[in-house]
């Protein structure tokens, strides 16, 4: 392997569009395109390149590969075109290598195929907005898309701090700063304290991964910023229930009334295919705050949040899981089949049949 080649995959993958490039030792280069993982006609990697992949991509981000290393995120970008989110990591004592394509643009609301609904939920003048889902299911690129719509339409210092930085925005109407922990600041947490220090209106935390983070998400939605980040969770319920769990059991009650009164929306994720195979598209669940979800947040009844969210849907534009793939269904655009194959409820067609 040398850079020259190593480069000529990735351009590769990225005129393809492919979503993730895999490296691993004894295999060739998988493809992952509509979902599938692919495997390439390329020869097999040896251990030799794959900690060449792994040296090289460190360099860019001027760091040495540590002889110790055991798993780390990076980004890697070509000269002319192309950035990748990279993660590195030791199976069987050889390194492995998993390199995701970012999108050369950040598209719109209307390009990804995401709810209108996002343009008022941006407009929040603080509090907490929560983009949530499975890895590979859009959080990053909707969120991104959500920064940018602030970026075009409004005057605000947009502080985003990254594990590693993917999008790169170009200041518009708003002032972007971009911090990538491990090379801009050590940590999410000292990045957030640092940020409240640098006339923040909008925060974007790459992800709330500790207890320390998501307080000081907490924190800087209650002192007036709009808050943005992700977490791993499928829903609105249990992406509640992840946040109050980080917290010890005495600090519980309290944290449910910080929530409840913080708490913008939640917007979860699942892709789907469309019924040609050829596309995916994101389902998505909008959860909005009102009176009424802030009072099941209060009062612990997070069971009824789903419900709410349904009736919700002419008023406030809220719509569950299910009534996005229903509508998806109705319209021809998916299956059946691949609805319920991300469908939690076990009665999704007869809620078609009753619609």
């Amino acid at each position: 392997m040398d850079i020259k080649t190593l480069n000529q995959i990735l351009e590769i993958a990225f005129a393809k569009r492919v979503s993730d490039i895999h490296f691993e030792v004894d295999n060739p280069p998988f493809f992952r395109a509509h979902g599938q993982l692919l495997r390439s006609k390329l020869p097999p990697l040896s251990p030799a390149d794959t900690e060449f992949i792994a040296a090289r991509i460190m360099e860019q981000n001027k760091r040495d590969l540590p002889e110790d290393f055991k798993e780390f995120d990076a980004s890697y970008a070509l000269e002319n075109s192309g950035r990748f989110r990279v993660s590195m990591f030791r199976q069987r004592g050889n390194i492995g290598i998993v390199m995701r394509v970012i999108p050369p643009e950040i598209g719109n609301f209307q390009d990804l195929k995401l709810p209108a609904v996002l343009s008022e939920i941006v407009k929040a003048p603080n509090g907490l907005v929560l983009v949530t889902g499975p890895t590979g299911n859009g959080k990053s690129t909707t969120l991104a898309s959500m920064i940018n719509h602030i970026n075009e339409k409004y005057g605000y210092n947009i502080i985003t701090i990254e594990d590693p930085i993917e999008f790169l925005f170009q200041s518009k109407k708003s002032c972007i700063i971009q911090r990538e922990v491990g090379i801009d600041t050590e940590g999410f947490n000292p990045a957030l304290k640092a940020a409240l220090r640098m006339d923040p209106d909008v925060i974007m935390v790459g992800e709330m991964r500790d207890l320390e983070t998501i307080d000081a998400c907490i924190k800087a939605s209650e002192t007036g910023h709009l808050v943005f980040s992700t977490l791993h969770t499928q829903n609105a319920t249990s992406t509640i229930n992840r946040l109050i769990g980080h917290f010890p059991p005495d600090a519980q009650e309290i944290v449910r009334q910080r929530l409840a009164d913080i708490l913008v929306a939640t917007i979860s994720l699942r892709l789907v295919e469309d019924k040609s195979g050829e596309n995916v598209l994101p389902v998505v669940e909008i959860m909005r705050s009102t009176t009424t979800i802030q009072a099941c947040i209060r009062e612990g009844n997070l069971d009824e949040i789903e419900n709410h969210i349904e009736k919700g849907n002419a008023q406030y534009q809220m719509q569950s899981m299910d009534q996005h793939l229903i509508a998806l269904c109705k319209k021809g655009i998916i299956s059946m089949k691949e609805a319920k194959r991300v469908s939690n409820s076990m009665d999704l067609e007869r809620k078609l049949n009753f619609t």
